[in-house]
């Protein structure tokens, strides 16, 4: 898009075109933006399927504005992974920088944080700056999530009479998340060569979601059982021409 077609900014409140849209902190370690990648691998399919109209979208450390304050970042925080049902997947025509709540005043549905020091700063409740009290007291995500993966630990919290409560796992190990028609849980296998626990999800039928690559390689040994089946069909055919002919059958014939 040239700049002639970057639609005009609004008068009054900022837009995600006016707030900034990275705070130039760096990654903190390799296993966050690998388990962010894998939950938008495994949950991208299933929520395409959740809304056909293609309204809905998916932040993975992308800027959550839920406050117009002085310094912008800090009405802001950026959950490594979220998911906002019915809202439109683009603004006036372009990828949003952030997602601005007094714009779409919708909140996301759920909100995941992924761990990578001792986890005080995903259950920090100070008022107005704790990661917990701002997902609870101020975006009001229904479904927040802490994935302590260096102490194994999963916690989800459901929002009931405006505070969250810890969920507890069913029979299976996982937390149910209904309005998404998925359980999530911890699996431990390789993603992308590396092998370890990861936060997963799977459907209500007790079967994991696949990642892109799982996908691929799920297609890959079809094509390739598909392939051997063929193959065996075809010599047990020619085989049975041969007999015909030792008998005198024309196979073409019969």
């Amino acid at each position: 898009m040239s700049i002639a077609q970057v639609p005009p900014r609004r008068v009054g409140l900022p837009t995600h075109l006016d707030l900034p849209h990275t705070d130039d902190k760096p990654v903190e370690d390799e296993y966050q933006p690998l388990q962010s990648m894998l939950m938008r691998s495994c949950l991208t399919p299933h929520i395409v399927d959740l809304h056909p109209d293609g309204d809905f979208f998916i932040g993975m450390d992308c800027g959550v504005y839920f406050s117009n304050t002085a310094a912008p970042l800090d009405g802001c925080r950026a959950p490594d992974f979220y998911y906002v049902p019915g809202v439109p997947a683009l603004l006036d025509d372009i990828m949003r920088r952030s997602y601005v709540m007094w714009i779409e005043k919708k909140p996301p549905l759920i909100v995941m944080e992924f761990v990578s020091r001792n986890g005080s700063d995903e259950r920090d409740t100070t008022e107005f700056t704790g990661k917990f009290w701002i997902y609870e007291r101020a975006i009001r995500a229904p479904y927040y999530v802490i994935w302590d993966w260096p102490k194994e630990k999963l916690d989800v919290y459901v929002l009931s009479e405006k505070v969250y409560k810890p969920m507890a796992a069913n029979s299976n190990g996982r937390f149910p998340i209904e309005p998404m028609g998925i359980e999530l849980g911890v699996w431990d296998g390789p993603y992308l060569r590396h092998t370890e626990l990861w936060l997963r999800a799977w459907d209500r039928n007790g079967k994991m979601l696949p990642t892109a690559e799982e996908r691929a390689d799920s297609e890959r040994k079809r094509a390739n059982s598909e392939r051997i089946r063929a193959n065996a069909e075809k010599q047990r055919a020619e085989k049975l021409a041969a007999k015909l002919r030792e008998l005198g059958v024309d196979p073409n014939q019969v």
